[in-house]
């Protein structure tokens, strides 16, 4: 605790605790190691996609339709019957009788027209479309955990902003009252309570981001535990505690919009003036003259999408279900051998044994309820999976839509926060200070100038983020037109440290 003798050392020290506060937040801080692994952007969302079931799950699948297409281009397995015929029935004597006969034959049975070689193509495509649904499915992921990593790293780093400006707060309660109790002091109660009550409120807010924190930690863990991709029945209970308490790296990942013909808005778009950049030092990042694409280049970069391409290959398969459901209109056929023996007559004279040979068919003849049904519904499926090929590019070209008037948006406030809100707040919190330590301001005001700069910091922080969260989706909009160009680390950033 403080004592003065005249409320000018008072303020004097608030500006002095203020400046050292300051100082130490711009300062790098240096913190003890510990043996804790820290969880970069990069490093989260690949473990993510290697600890993924979901895709060996899905390689599972492929395997299955893949034996199933080898297993459709063989021919059913021949039948066999074994019999006695001819049999009498006021004896059941196997010689009284010269047709009595003990009768094997075998049917071999041949599906309609091709349908053997369409059904395995049908089946052949249907597994193609596996590693387009895999590559879809990692691209999701990377979105999905690298939008989570990047909110619990803007909580975390609130956190850490918060608990820096809450030590500057606890002084300035500690000075006030200090004052307060000097009896040459004119600070007033209300400031007491003023800097009491934003402690609270300071504190409040860290409450508020510790739960949002284990949620996003929470979520996190759930995509990177490796607990059960063994062994279901075996937890590492010492994993999952560690996951519990992770910590993220300090340092925001910078990604790229990694495809070529894609840019930010235009300098113009942004309405921000160059010059007034280049006088602070400033550079319109990732902003140029480049258009965005027009919606004919949009759709030519889309169709190659993997979940497009995936979708090809469903449509391409229910064609050839059509062509399958047609080979119903011809018939069936098999061939059918049998052997008979009989046994001699009554009076021991050898009977000749009996072969038949034959062929068996039917007769697509009703085809009105039957086989033109088939064709119908092949054709409606058919034109089902073009409707979600088509919903599922109108989806596409509505996210890059919207993303792109976010991103736009979220350049011009990072530009507007840069160059002017945070220096003029600044300014302001200086002018509050020196008019409070020359006995002309209030203490109230330079609470609230405080208040108001953290509140500046931690919006800029959030808009520094939601701007790598939108780059995340719209590489995951371009993540086929990438992977075609052999481009890879499609989600990673420029550099981490």
């Amino acid at each position: 605790m403080f004592l003065f003798s005249f409320p000018v050392q008072a303020r004097a020290t608030v500006a002095c605790i203020i400046t050292l506060s300051v100082l130490c937040v711009v300062s790098p801080t240096l913190q003890a190691a510990d043996n804790q692994k820290v969880w970069s952007f990069n490093n989260t969302v690949t473990t993510a996609q290697k600890n993924d079931p979901w895709l060996t799950g899905n390689k599972h699948q492929q395997q299955a339709v893949e034996a199933l297409s080898n297993a459709a281009s063989s021919l059913p397995d021949p039948k066999m019957s074994v019999a006695f015929a001819n049999l009498p029935t006021d004896g059941f004597d196997f010689s009284q009788e010269g047709m009595t006969q003990l009768k094997v034959g075998i049917t071999q049975m041949f599906p309609r027209g091709d349908s053997l070689t369409i059904k395995n193509q049908q089946l052949r495509i249907q597994s193609e479309a596996y590693p387009f649904q895999r590559s879809d499915r990692e691209a999701k992921v990377a979105v999905t955990v690298g939008s989570l990593w990047l909110d619990a790293y803007y909580v975390q780093q609130s956190i850490i902003l918060i608990e820096q400006n809450r030590s500057l707060f606890e002084q300035l309660a500690d000075v006030a009252q200090a004052s307060y109790s000097s009896t040459l002091g004119k600070t007033r109660q209300q400031d007491i309570v003023r800097a009491q009550l934003e402690l609270t409120q300071l504190d409040n807010r860290l409450d508020i981001l510790a739960q949002q924190q284990n949620a996003y930690i929470g979520m996190l863990s759930q995509w990177l535990s490796t607990a059960f991709l063994n062994d279901p029945t075996q937890v590492n209970i010492a994993e999952l505690g560690q996951l519990q308490h992770m910590k993220l790296a300090k340092q925001l990942p910078q990604l790229d919009l990694l495809h070529t013909s894609l840019s930010h808005a235009s300098a113009a778009r942004s309405n921000v003036d160059s010059t007034a950049l280049s006088s602070k030092g400033l550079s319109n990042t990732g902003m140029n003259n480049n258009a965005w694409l027009s919606v004919e280049e949009l759709t030519e970069q889309f169709v190659k999408h993997p979940a497009v391409m995936a979708l090809d290959k469903k449509i391409l398969a229910t064609k050839t279900g059509i062509n399958l459901a047609e080979q119903a209109y011809q018939p069936e056929w098999g061939i059918n051998a049998s052997y008979g023996y009989r046994d001699d007559d009554p009076s021991g004279n050898n009977r000749a044994d009996l072969f038949s040979v034959g062929v068996t068919f039917d007769l697509p003849l009703f085809t009105d309820n039957r086989q033109d049904m088939t064709v119908k519904s092949a054709v409606s499926a058919t034109e089902a999976v073009k409707t979600e090929k088509i919903l599922l590019l109108r989806q596409l070209l509505g996210a890059f839509s919207s993303a792109q008037g976010r991103l736009s948006r979220l350049n011009n406030r990072k530009i507007l926060y840069q160059t002017r809100l945070l220096p003029q707040i600044h300014d302001q919190a200086e002018a509050s200070l020196t008019a409070y330590t020359n006995d002309d301001g209030d203490f109230s005001e330079v609470v609230r100038s405080r208040i108001a700069e953290l509140n500046a910091e931690i919006e800029q922080l959030k808009i520094a983020v939601e701007q790598q969260k939108i780059i995340l989706e719209l590489n995951y909009l371009f993540v086929g037109s990438l992977a075609m160009n052999n481009t890879q680390q499609t989600f990673a950033p420029r550099e981490e440290k």
